[in-house]
């Protein structure tokens, strides 16, 4: 190299050492930007406070859903199987959370039943969980391992997807402090 091109190369080299130097690094609006929930059910979120989207974004996973008042028999369920600790300190994983409405389609005897097996009851709750951030744009066609060791698959398109061909995504990409939240309609049953 001769020494005109050194030259050349140290300025360049120190013009793009200066900025890392300073702790800068690329603009805020170029970074990454949470995705915005979507689906009928998000205009149900309260639109400030610690249920809202945005105050939802701010806690674990477990803590998060229990601010949602739509996720009460879900977060009791959690409680039962004593799974807060386990969802609110794993990384990065997708939960598909059932709402109210969906518990009350299961019959009252058989949620009873589950409800006072533990060992049932963390086996159905770790199916609605994915290890993985799975946000809207792998939902239209995808097969993933839930952390009870069973797969489900997600298929769909716009604002309407599909868990197991059975439970519509009522409300999804709902960002929490650890996870990824997308809000069912149907309880999940792994199978036997």
């Amino acid at each position: 190299m001769t020494t005109s091109a050194l030259r050349r190369w140290a300025a360049c080299a120190s013009t793009l050492a200066l900025p890392v130097a300073l702790g800068l690094t690329a603009p805020a609006a170029l970074a990454a930007q949470p995705a915005e929930p979507f689906g009928p059910a998000c205009s149900s979120l309260p639109t400030s406070g610690e249920g809202s989207a945005e105050g939802m974004a701010d806690d674990p996973v477990a803590t998060a859903a229990s601010n949602n008042p739509e996720l009460s028999t879900l977060v009791g369920a959690v409680k039962k199987a004593g799974l807060v600790d386990t969802l609110n300190n794993a990384e990065n994983i997708t939960v598909f959370a059932p709402t109210d409405d969906a518990f009350a389609k299961v019959p009252k005897a058989d949620l009873d039943k589950l409800l006072a097996d533990k060992e049932q009851l963390t086996k159905v709750l770790t199916y609605h969980v994915v290890g993985e951030k799975i946000d809207k744009g792998m939902l239209a066609d995808g097969t993933y391992k839930t952390l009870e060791g069973g797969e489900l698959t997600t298929n769909g398109s716009g604002d309407a997807y599909k868990v197991n061909d059975s439970a519509s995504v009522v409300c999804g990409d709902v960002a929490t402090e650890n996870a990824t939240v997308h809000v069912v309609d149907t309880v999940l049953m792994p199978r036997a």
